[in-house]
């Protein structure tokens, strides 16, 4: 009779200066800090294989452990003295949280079903930015499923979902996640996780991944006791990722490879990169150019398009020009200049960096040039700033927002702008979004003008919870708000506000008013050819008058445009749709065969 194999695991980990390493392995599921059943002496990788390039991998190869296997690696001599085993950096699974062991993953394990499902291009797509923990009542993985239906129904094509990456404690905004291979257990771990992707691209709807490679949380963050994963330079959450100093390839390695994860263990469609303007690399070839190269290699093996979206401060065209030109060559970019010409716009807002906007020829510049700050001057940062975006550059690469988890979040109360405006004025600002020639990005809630917060939430360890507490509203006491109104992170009281109300969805009045306004924008969207054109940012075109405070958007070419029209004033009145304002863009009058209005007053 055949004999079954006895199945083994090779556990690999970098750690190039311990002078041993022990590979712990636990017979039970451990439910907290708890001693291995066995310790096994690794061995040099290099010196099994004889290969320089594994210069600092140990390796060790155990028969009976597989797939549930719990594990960690004691590490001789590392550099905050930590005796009992540690969490492997790459560990695929963390069901005991982050300071818990480690647990093997068998990807084969889970049976998908979406054979079928052949990617999702960017362009012309309309993302639906979300956060696992508030987005339902239950906060997990599955409990999104059950939603699908609604997202389908709205018109989303892809869901970006906040960090899902393992974080201390029970909810997070995501950002300060330190494994980074493991999904976060709270929300259902690895298996939900595949599960809800699997049930997205049956809908058709693509997932797109938000990760963080500009540094990591605080709290279980054990990187520094395996190797130099930080260098002496700093970004504002500390210590920078060592990309360009000894010791940096194997690092870009542990942050490419947990990329290719993403995309091809759970079957992701795109990653969008934290702040990328924090990653500091001074490499001939920069981490997002290797990035890309590697992304764009894996997508023509799995016969799918696989795009990168970057998060930058920099307004620098060069994320997105193309590697041959001399760019980065990623497929999109946030714009936040359109957001913080549409929020000062509409709420009146001048404070801190709105400063620059809230007028509408800045409005205009940002949607027919995409940057506001182009190299001209910036009253916040107190210097000039940015650079104009190339003419023939595709509008589709710039991805905005009216709203998202930063510019709500980091807001003192997490308060949303439908708070402060009118539904007329709601209604402007996402017409103008959802017509504009950019990639659209929907927050949760923002399509029913949702009545909950989005507001800024941890659960650390009580040291440093006090500490985030002060923090935020000592800078907020700084902007003249009483401390005491600003919520406790801390409090879990926080993290519940700013769940979803479902209920709102069917709620006559404005919450079923501003639905059914996106419905409509969402399939003038898809239905329209002048809004569903690929146009490019040196084609656009505005008019306005900063006086009566009108506003008309072109879409189109010679063939045929259509003019969405904006009244913010407070009065009815006529505007010229083919008549000459102050304008940015080119002149173009004939032609116009359709019409799109909003205004002040959604009846008029």
């Amino acid at each position: 009779m055949p004999t079954t194999p006895t199945p083994t695991h090779t556990f690999r980990v970098w750690i190039p200066d311990a002078p041993a390493v022990h590979l712990a392995i636990y017979n039970e599921n451990p439910t907290g800090p708890s001693s291995p059943h066995k310790k096994i002496p690794m061995q040099k990788a290099e010196d099994l294989v004889h290969r320089p390039d594994r210069y600092g991998w140990w390796e060790a190869t155990v028969e009976n452990v597989g797939h549930g296997t719990f594990y960690g690696f004691i590490v001789e001599k590392n550099k905050y003295g930590v005796e009992v085993p540690l969490p492997d950096p790459r560990a695929p699974w963390l069901p005991v949280g982050v300071h818990g062991p480690s647990r093997v993953i068998d990807h084969g394990e889970f049976k998908w079903s979406d054979q079928n499902w052949r990617g999702l291009p960017l362009a012309g797509s309309l993302i639906y930015e979300l956060h696992v923990g508030t987005f339902t009542e239950e906060g997990n993985f599955d409990a999104i499923i059950d939603k699908l239906d609604y997202l389908s129904d709205l018109g989303v094509d892809a869901i970006e979902l906040l960090p899902v990456n393992s974080f201390p404690g029970r909810w997070n905004w995501g950002y300060d996640g330190v494994g980074l291979y493991a999904p976060q257990e709270s929300y259902g771990g690895p298996t939900a996780l595949k599960r809800l992707i699997n049930a997205c691209h049956l809908r058709g709807i693509g997932v797109i991944m938000d990760v963080v490679y500009n540094h990591l949380g605080p709290d279980g963050n054990y990187l520094e006791c395996f190797g130099p994963y930080f260098s002496t330079k700093s970004n504002s959450w500390g210590s920078s990722v060592n990309l360009d100093t000894a010791g940096a390839n194997e690092v870009r390695s542990f942050f490419i490879d947990n990329a290719l994860m993403w995309l091809r263990d759970y079957h992701i469609d795109g990653l969008r990169l934290d702040a990328v303007h924090a990653l500091v690399d001074t490499n001939a070839i920069h981490f997002l150019e290797e990035l890309q190269h590697r992304v764009r290699d894996l997508g023509a093996s799995l016969r799918k398009p696989l795009f990168l979206i970057a998060e930058s401060d920099l307004n620098d065209p060069k994320m997105i020009t193309s590697v041959e030109a001399g760019g980065y060559g990623l497929d999109a970019q946030w714009a936040d200049d359109v957001h913080h010409s549409l929020h000062a716009t509409l709420s009146g807002e001048r404070q801190g960096y709105y400063g620059d906007f809230g007028s509408l020829r800045v409005l205009a510049k940002a949607l027919t040039k995409g940057f506001v700050h182009d190299g001209e001057w910036s009253s916040f940062r107190k210097r000039n700033h940015g650079r104009a975006i190339p003419e023939n550059v595709p509008g589709s690469r710039l991805v905005v927002f009216l709203q998202d988890h930063d510019q709500i979040g980091n807001r003192a109360i997490g308060d949303r702008i439908t708070d402060t405006i009118s539904p007329g004025l709601h209604r402007i600002g996402a017409a103008l979004l959802l017509t504009s020639p950019y990639t659209p990005m929907l927050f949760q809630g923002e399509e029913f003008a949702a009545s909950t917060p989005f507001q800024f939430f941890t659960d650390h360890n009580k040291e440093l919870g006090e500490a985030v507490k002060k923090g935020r509203r000592a800078e907020f006491a700084e902007h003249g708000w009483n401390s005491e109104d600003v919520p406790d992170p801390q409090d879990s009281e926080t993290f519940k506000r700013s769940k979803l109300d479902w209920k709102e969805v069917g709620k006559e009045g404005r919450h079923r008013e501003s639905l059914e306004w996106y419905k409509k924008l969402i399939m003038l969207r898809r239905t329209v050819p002048e809004f569903s054109r690929q146009d490019n940012v040196g084609a656009l075109e505005a008019r306005f008058d900063e006086k009566k405070k009108w506003f008309v958007l072109y879409r189109g070419d010679l063939n045929g445009k259509v003019a969405v029209v904006v009244n913010f004033g407070k009065e009815k009145q006529v505007i010229p749709v083919c008549e000459r304002g102050e304008k940015d863009g080119h002149d173009n009058d004939e032609g116009i065969q359709s019409v799109l209005l909003a205004s002040w007053q959604p009846d008029w």
